[in-house]
């Protein structure tokens, strides 16, 4: 398996730590508000990277946090006039709502930078003592001039930082591209005691603290959007490594921007739509199948044409399943010669994906091989008897292969009918017995007005609610 890495701008081969074992961490949301398509993506994207390797055998420690306490959160908390806790509290529950819609797993971890604070502090201390930070007032920064890596993974020597930083004049620093690790307190403000005087937490220094408790000094995997490269990734590296002395991350991956209009999707520029918004107009599994069909580091452009065409290419999947499992429960009881070459083919469609999915994570091309899967087995479907045996392990292999995507899941595989409907499929079925097609064609045209969608096959009638 090989991997793009940021830090050396190459693909690297896959080599975890410990053999067998992958530790993983991922940037989570700043809970005050929805979160929008573009934040949608490395959510999506490495869920399926966690499910990929753990489908290869690997036992993954995946940890994603949560950046309960933070400027906006104040604001909008005093926007309302509630507290910071209510305020993050309301949106990690709308948080998971919207990450259970599009598929995404719990990860091993979901830490909350409030309730982390202590290791914050402890991790401040230990960079002060090794002369990595300061204190200034009631604020600590970090002394990037100390860590000679600085700029290493956004490929930005420190004197070009230092030449476009501008000086704060309300901060007091020995260097502008200094950094805050822990902020004095401000009026309205929730507050913690500290060696420094009440204040909280800057926001680089959390994910450090949470990604070292759960994983330890250095970890395998480190993921999240692009746009956080820097600063924030950077100053990661700069505070884990003062405070260890070791490799903070193996692996950097950063997934790319998602654009309106070729501009960046972002709540400061006011461009974005939430993910709730966005499922309610086309679904929540359409728009985890909208960004597995392309490769997660490439631009990808959000529009309602594109959402309509992953619905679609979605929606092939789907029919072929069904097909599937419905000549699984109907078909003939024998093998044609041309099923059984079939048949013995189908652990090369596995290999192709794996193939596709160990070359930088290509889940474009891996949806490319589900769907060459379906196009020969629906070729084969549509034979006059296909066969029980070549449906089962048909969708054994498609099963396993879209599981490993997060695909299907919001796919009833049982259509529920009530006694209405069962009577108007009945009687359609009188109705063709009698030769009465004009009747059948009615009670057809009636279910269909109530999303059920009939299909005539030789092993009987299909049954599709829409």
């Amino acid at each position: 398996m090989k991997l793009y890495n940021t830090m050396t701008m190459k693909k690297e081969e896959f080599v975890p730590l410990e053999a067998g074992k992958v530790k993983m961490y991922t940037c989570g949301p700043t809970v005050y508000n929805f979160f929008h398509v573009g934040n949608a993506r490395p959510l999506i994207m490495f869920d399926v990277l966690r499910r990929y390797l753990e489908y290869r055998g690997y036992d993954v420690t995946y940890v994603t946090n949560f950046t309960d306490i933070d400027d906006r959160i104040i604001n909008r908390a005093n926007e309302e006039g509630i507290s910071c806790e209510e305020i993050t509290e309301k949106y990690i529950n709308e948080y998971w709502i919207d990450a259970n819609g599009l598929g995404v797993k719990k990860a091993t971890e979901h830490p909350k930078a409030t309730e982390h604070v202590p290791d914050i502090i402890s991790l401040v201390e230990k960079l002060i003592e090794k002369g990595f930070a300061y204190q200034s007032g009631n604020d600590v920064y970090y002394r990037t001039a100390a860590f000679s890596g600085y700029g290493k993974l956004s490929h930005q020597p420190l004197e070009d930082l230092q030449a476009g930083a501008r000086v704060d004049v309300t901060e007091i620093k020995e260097n502008p591209v200094d950094f805050v690790l822990w902020k004095g307190a401000k009026p309205g403000e929730p507050t913690w005691d500290s060696p420094w005087g009440k204040g909280r937490p800057g926001w680089h220094i959390e994910c450090s603290a949470m990604a070292s408790k759960y994983l330890g000094d250095t970890i395998d995997i480190h993921t999240g959007g692009q746009d956080l490269v820097f600063p924030h990734h950077e100053n990661e590296i700069a505070q884990s490594e003062g405070a260890s002395g070791k490799e903070f991350v193996r692996y950097w991956m950063h997934n790319g921007f998602i654009d309106i209009d070729k501009v960046k999707m972002s709540k400061s520029l006011g461009n974005f739509f939430t993910v709730r918004e966005a499922a309610e107009a086309y679904g929540y599994e359409n728009i985890r199948m909208f960004m597995l069909m392309s490769h997660y580091r490439s631009p990808l452009n959000y529009s309602g044409d594109t959402l309509i065409q992953a619905k679609n290419a979605l929606e092939r999947i789907k029919t072929a399943k069904s097909s599937l499992e419905f000549i699984s429960e109907n078909g003939s009881d024998s093998l044609t010669e041309n099923e059984k070459t079939f048949i013995s083919a189908l652990p090369g469609y596995k290999e192709r994906f794996i193939e596709e999915m160990d070359d930088d994570f290509n889940t474009a091309d891996a949806v490319s091989v589900i769907f060459e899967l379906v196009r020969e087995s629906n070729s084969i479907s549509s034979a006059s008897e296909p066969s029980k045996a070549f449906a089962h392990e048909t969708l054994k292999m498609l099963n396993e292969l879209v599981d490993v995507l997060g695909l299907l899941y919001g796919d009833d595989e049982t259509v529920k009918l009530d006694a209405e409907v069962e009577a108007l499929i009945e009687a359609r079925q009188t109705a063709r017995n009698e030769k009465n097609w004009a009747e059948a064609d009615a009670i057809r045209d009636k279910l269909a007005k109530m999303g059920i969608t009939l299909e005539d096959t030789p092993q009987g009638v299909m049954i599709k609610q829409n």
